[in-house]
């Protein structure tokens, strides 16, 4: 994997693009007018590796805030760049970039209130409109350009202005033409220091958006190998916990599984601190790709499967309207698996057991803890190696010791081609894997195989084998991530670094299912059967392709949230966890509140200090209740909309 060539923007003393290594961002979640707290939790995330600090600035009073905070940092020897964070008030920016090494605008609401209008407009109306907000934004280009401040244009997907709306529609399109709006301003000003961000809390919209806009950058810049502009990578609202890592983890790991991306923020509903290391670990394992990568040249890809539409150089040669557009893969059914039914969940179990009856009670205790943990997630098959006469027979031997527990799964034989025959012979299904996907037998293709793709760096292996398999009608593909040099497989043992290997797991399966590949997930090696499985469903959850929780759109918080952001999402989760398959947005303002809860079955945003309203989609249907109250509140309106049951 190689980086897409960009041009160095100098934040402060810190360089993004060109050739440095990935940088790590985050943001304080203090009042911007307690300088104290704010310096403090600043100098404590430079502390712990933040490379570029986040500061909201939503008035001219947190404006000239920014100067003392700068001021103090300063004297305290810390020299981390600041960034000051504006939505709707251009007289914020021009202080704020009088104190601060970059600027980020959102290019939705810099010069647009939000009315959610349904307008027409003509053409010379729109021109009209552009020239207005072009006239609003060139005095902060000038200002920075005078000061040698950079500039980040972040367009959300859940903030874009009702010109975009109308014309271009809550898409991704919209998102990177809103954010081209603002770059022709910039570049008819001559300022190049400028970075994009394509930021949603949907994972799929953001890898769409972001593979856009570096396709209309190419054009601009005369190709996928002209230098272009940096990029910082982020989903945003991505919640807390293990959710909030896993989508993180698809949505930024699947852009730089591409080469996409110079600098990232992970955005979760937890104390800032926390989101530097998850960070670090995404971009310490793509910093050591990128540095043993080939030349560029030798980096292009062949002939690329229309559903996965991933690289940047089938980005660059898409539409401009929408490369990547989400598509399954089509293929075969074989049994239960591909035909368009759902990505099938199976647990790893490695090599087979030499004591088959013992693995089978084992087995059968963590199929049990699996139910007891979590009520409503089947595991739909178990997986094992045959790539021997040995290790057929221990599979066949295996699988009659579990039907003997009344186990009645599926039993995967993942096998080279040259073991398919015995592997056939010992389990329910065989999975193929070819030695390489350039290898994959055609035949066996045609004869109603799966082929399996596994290991730790699935994801160009899993493109090159979907484009080898092209056929009228194609086999599924199977797609396995086991923990390196984990302990044998009934052991419950962890790995050693639990928390990477998961986010590595998230982001080689979530780039690819993101892109439509993979008929089955198969994951092993996470300290027993459940929590493999339980993981594995999280993906999928993630990636949007099966839905088994509540899924959660929570803010990371700042200095604009109104109330207690991590308080509250426990309090909201604790109260409608158990109602899978419903959405509920928790969102600390409004500046991307009723824009990010647009496929959200509920909202619950702030709208004061300790005052909330509550959304049914799109629609605001209860006003101003107290922080308090509200968690209740939302709780009863679910109800009216006849989605509760009880616990």
């Amino acid at each position: 994997m190689s980086r897409r060539p960009t041009f160095e923007v100098r934040v402060g003393d810190v360089g993004v693009g060109g050739a440095n290594p990935l940088r790590l961002q985050s943001m304080t979640t203090t009042n911007t007018l307690d300088v104290a707290a704010t310096t403090e939790q600043a100098e404590r995330l430079a502390g712990a590796g933040c490379e570029i600090v986040r500061i909201t600035a939503p008035g001219l009073r947190e404006a000239r805030a920014l100067g003392e905070i700068a001021a103090a940092l300063r004297r305290r020897g810390v020299r981390v760049p600041l960034v000051a964070d504006i939505h709707f008030t251009p007289n914020a920016a021009l202080e704020a970039a009088l104190h601060v090494e970059k600027v980020r605008i959102n290019p939705g609401n810099y010069a647009d209130r939000k009315r959610f209008e349904v307008r027409e407009y003509s053409d010379a109306q729109y021109a009209e409109e552009l020239e207005r907000v072009a006239q609003r934004f060139r005095p902060l280009l000038r200002r920075c350009r005078e000061l040698g401040r950079a500039l980040r244009i972040g367009a959300n997907h859940g903030s874009l202005s009702d010109r975009i709306l109308n014309r271009f529609g809550d898409t991704p399109r919209g998102m990177v033409e809103s954010a081209l709006e603002f770059l022709d301003v910039c570049e008819d000003e001559g300022f190049r220091d400028v970075i994009f961000s394509m930021k949603s809390s949907n994972a799929q919209v953001a890898i769409r958006a972001y593979r856009l806009l570096v396709a209309r950058l190419a054009e601009r810049a005369g190709g996928l190998d002209a230098p272009s502009y940096p990029l910082h990578l982020g989903v945003t609202e991505a919640g807390d916990g293990e959710d909030g890592r896993i989508k993180s983890a698809i949505g930024i790991g699947a852009l730089l599984e591409d080469g996409i991306g110079d600098t990232l923020r992970v955005s979760l509903t937890e104390d800032p601190l926390r989101e530097i290391p998850v960070a670090r670990a995404l971009a310490r394992h793509y910093d050591a790709r990128a540095a043993c990568a080939p030349p560029r040249a030798a980096t292009a890809p062949g002939k690329t499967p229309p559903a996965a539409a991933a690289g940047l150089r089938v980005a660059a040669g898409a539409s401009s309207a929408a490369p990547a557009e989400f598509a399954r893969r089509p293929s075969r059914a074989l049994g239960d698996v591909g035909g368009g039914q759902p990505v099938r969940v199976e647990a790893w179990l490695g090599a087979p057991p030499p004591d088959a009856e013992a693995a089978a009670r084992e087995i059968a205790a963590q199929l049990g803890e699996l139910g007891a943990r979590e009520q409503g997630l089947r595991c739909e098959g178990l997986g094992v190696s045959v790539r021997d006469e040995a290790e057929a027979r221990r599979a066949a031997a295996l699988g009659e010791s579990l039907a003997r527990q009344g186990i009645a799964l599926p039993l995967s034989a993942w096998a080279p081609p040259h073991c398919a025959k015995a592997a056939a012979q010992a389990a329910s299904r065989v999975i193929l894997l070819p030695a390489a996907p350039e290898a994959a037998d055609v035949e066996a293709c045609e004869s109603g195989a799966i082929f399996g793709v596994a290991g730790p760096e699935l994801v160009h292996a899993a493109r090159r084998l979907a484009a080898r398999l092209e056929s009228a009608a194609p086999p599924p593909l199977a797609l396995r991530f086991s923990v390196a040099k984990h302990s044998p497989r009934f052991s419950r043992a962890q790995p050693a670094d639990a928390e990477a290997e998961l986010l590595r797991a998230a982001a080689q399966l979530g780039a690819l299912l993101c892109d439509g590949i993979g008929d089955l997930v198969s994951l092993g090696g996470f300290g027993s059967l459940a929590r493999d499985v339980s993981l594995a469903y999280r993906i999928l959850q993630g990636a949007r392709l099966r839905t088994s929780w509540t899924e959660f759109i929570s803010c990371p918080s700042c200095g604009r949230t109104l109330f207690d952001l991590e308080e509250t999402t426990a309090r909201v989760k604790a109260a409608t966890g158990h109602l899978a398959g419903l959405k509920i947005a928790v969102m600390g303002c409004i500046v991307n509140g009723p824009g990010e809860m647009a496929d959200a079955d509920f909202g619950y945003v702030g709208s004061g200090a300790g005052l909330v309203d509550l959304y049914a989609g799109r629609a605001r249907v209860v006003r101003n209740v107290p922080a308090a109250q509200a968690p209740a509140r939302l709780v009863e309106l679910i109800r009216q909309h006849g989605r509760w049951r009880d616990p």
